[in-house]
């Protein structure tokens, strides 16, 4: 299989930069108002920089599925973003950070996140000898997510 190096793996992330750029200059989001999706995922610098979500020595190992997945990732949450700014109804569309604490990927449904729910909340609750406060943080997340 075709691994990508370092400098090729690079040169791909400094193009996925700039495209968050020109998209979102394009829908006339001020460029002193852009906050990019970009700077919490990846990072080109050779050692591992734990304030993004894939370094470059993380991504340079995985295989081509695996990194297709996690650009599919960055352009979910990059969307979410300039839709919310914009002011879109984002009714059927659940915010990917409060997804990924339920440990639910981003283009979850509303049947996995009550899934997601009920097995959670058989594990946190109190009558079943889990954690209160923990249970508690749940149903806030769950009613974050469906009543937004």
């Amino acid at each position: 299989m075709w691994k990508l190096d370092n400098r090729d793996l690079k040169h791909k992330l400094r193009e996925l930069k700039r495209t968050e750029i020109a998209i979102r200059t394009q829908n006339f989001i001020p460029a002193e108002e852009i906050n990019l999706v970009w700077n919490k995922f990846f990072s080109t610098k050779s050692q591992c920089n734990s304030k993004v979500r894939y370094p470059l020595d993380i991504l340079v190992v995985f295989g081509h599925n695996a990194r297709k997945e996690v650009f599919k990732e960055f352009f979910y949450h990059m969307y979410y973003e300039i839709f919310e700014f914009i002011g879109y109804n984002l009714d059927n569309i659940y915010d990917p950070d409060l997804l990924s604490l339920l440990g639910l990927h981003s283009n979850a449904s509303q049947a996995d996140i009550k899934k997601r729910f009920r097995e959670l909340a058989k594990k946190y609750h109190p009558d079943c000898g889990g954690d209160k406060d923990k249970m508690i943080e749940l149903l806030e997340l769950y009613d974050k997510l469906l009543n937004k």
